[in-house]
């Protein structure tokens, strides 16, 4: 050991160690949801597993239920031996369960808050936490506002000198511009805005990380990533089951303030921003913030968008209900659980070139893909026979389920005539890389206790892709209703209607 006690075999050059977190832990409110136990908790394991958290390490369960710490703890390890990505190892186990505390009360109960106040400091003391805490908003939207006025009122959201307190706050960030600038000043008037962590899990995902290391690390893409060689680019985010259980939350939020709002626009800026100065967050939001501003909307919004409901039919072979029948949703609902929009952005890199976003429920299949088509060869000195089965050339980055990235283009068919036909090469993360990827939700709590943003939208970006969507719903307000479309189909005919005028149509994912 050298005489500093810094560990000489430890270089901070070396890519391969990993950031470990410093003395910390974490608040979930609302952690007997399902978001909690699904993805939070398990997530808290596989990083305690991986060694990427500190040792003295807390959670804090902050619900409704009547339970002891006892209780809490066992709920946690059911979730996590259910859950997690990682395998159980006892020691690892044993270690987390020390710093799990759970604090019965209701978001009114000023008593409630009070004991969350002493068991913080409690755990101060007993695990070493340094007065770092993260309070994760697991609970529906509409009681963010409560939540952070009752850190405000009893001192939680207070930083003292060397520690640190932030806020998670999971989508949606409001349901439409207003909402989202006064929830923005709220949250701000508690927290600083460079400790406010507005969470798309979308963005944990390494394949989204995986755009810019495609597009910025290799030479061969960016001088063709422009209006001169790409004709349209379509992002999709299809899931293929209903709304489950989450009526009251779905009902009046719909696909397009769901999805299109927050992790397709995220993805189309991303997609379409110009190279940053460094990943810093302030470079990478500067280049988003561009894209966004760009972004406009179709004249004749009737023509090109389009929203539909999902109607009853066999699905993986299963008879499946329409959204309209769905327990707990008004039959005269005109919820979107369809949306598709077109967008074009009006810089020099894209003008003109199309972005069509699309997202739905009870569709095909679950994937979700970014897809940017290119132009035809402008001279193509085949018979005419010779390419009827050549489309367009292909970039698709497959965001999930099987993540990685395929390339479309024409190759000679073997034989005596020439004649041309898609061939496509795959990428597949699973194949490529001994190391499965990390959950989403594993990186962002991670990123969240590092203090790095990177991977978080600003409260800019938020506002900016309410002011594009804004706009869209309004309109849908006063015009029709949705159309309805079959479960288990890729969404109303309408859709491929609004393709077919511009001469496209959507790919099969």
């Amino acid at each position: 050991m050298s005489v500093n006690g810094a560990n000489p075999l430890r270089d901070a050059q070396d890519r391969r160690l990993p950031r470990i977190a410093g003395p910390s832990g974490l608040v979930i409110f609302g952690v007997t949801g399902d978001l909690s136990r699904k993805k939070l908790m398990p997530a808290v394991y596989d990083l305690a597993n991986r060694g990427l958290l500190p040792p003295g390490f807390s959670l804090i369960g902050f619900a409704r239920r009547e339970w002891q710490d006892e209780d809490f703890a066992q709920e946690v390890h059911d979730a996590v031996q259910q859950h997690a990505r990682t395998p159980f190892r006892e020691e690892v186990w044993q270690q987390l369960v020390q710093g799990c505390r759970f604090v019965q009360g209701d978001f009114d109960d000023d008593q409630a808050f009070e004991t969350l106040k002493s068991t913080i400091e409690e755990l101060d003391k007993a695990q070493g936490t340094g007065g770092n805490f993260a309070f994760y908003l697991s609970v529906p939207p509409k009681f963010f506002p409560k939540v952070v006025a009752q850190l405000k009122k009893h001192g939680l959201a207070d930083q003292k000198e060397g520690s640190w307190r932030r806020a998670v706050i999971e989508k949606p960030f409001g349901h439409d511009l207003t909402s989202a600038q006064e929830l923005n000043q709220l949250v701000h008037d508690v927290f600083p805005p460079n400790e406010v962590f507005r969470i798309d899990h979308y963005l944990g995902k390494e394949t989204v990380q995986n755009i810019l290391a495609l597009r910025f690390a290799n030479t061969m893409f960016e001088p063709i990533w422009n209006r001169s060689y790409v004709d349209h680019v379509q992002i999709t985010m299809a899931e293929d089951i209903g709304i489950g259980g989450r009526a009251g939350y779905y009902d009046g939020i719909g696909a397009a303030r769901d999805v299109i709002q927050n992790h397709l626009l995220q993805l189309l800026a991303l997609t379409a921003m110009e190279e940053p100065g460094s990943f810093h967050p302030k470079a990478l939001v500067a280049e988003k913030l561009k894209v966004l501003t760009a972004v406009e909307l179709p004249e004749d919004l009737g023509k090109h968008t389009v929203r539909g409901q999902y109607s009853a039919a066999w699905q993986g072979g299963e008879k499946v209900v329409g959204y309209l029948e769905e327990d707990g949703i008004d039959p005269k609902s005109k919820t979107d659980t369809y949306a598709a929009i077109r967008l074009e952005i009006n810089n020099r890199r894209w003008a003109g070139v199309p972005f069509y976003l699309r997202t739905g429920k009870r569709l095909g299949r679950r994937v979700t893909e970014i897809a940017v088509v290119f132009k035809r060869a402008p001279y193509l000195p085949f018979e005419s026979g010779a390419t009827e089965e050549l489309g367009q050339n292909a970039l698709v980055i497959r965001v999930q389920p099987d993540e990685g990235v395929t390339v479309r283009f024409g190759s000679k068919v073997p034989g005596t005539s020439m004649e041309v036909r898609d061939v496509t090469m795959d990428f597949a993360y699973g194949e490529s890389f001994t190391e499965s990827s990390p959950e989403a939700y594993e990186r962002l709590i991670l990123d969240v206790l590092l203090g790095d943003a990177n991977l978080f939208p600003r409260h800019q970006e938020v506002e900016l892709s309410w002011n594009i969507l804004d706009p869209i719903e309004k309109y849908w307000d006063t015009h029709g209703k949705p159309a309805q479309y079959p479960s288990g189909t890729w969404g109303p005919v309408e859709a491929d209607e609004m393709l077919a005028r511009d001469g496209r149509s959507w790919r099969r994912p």
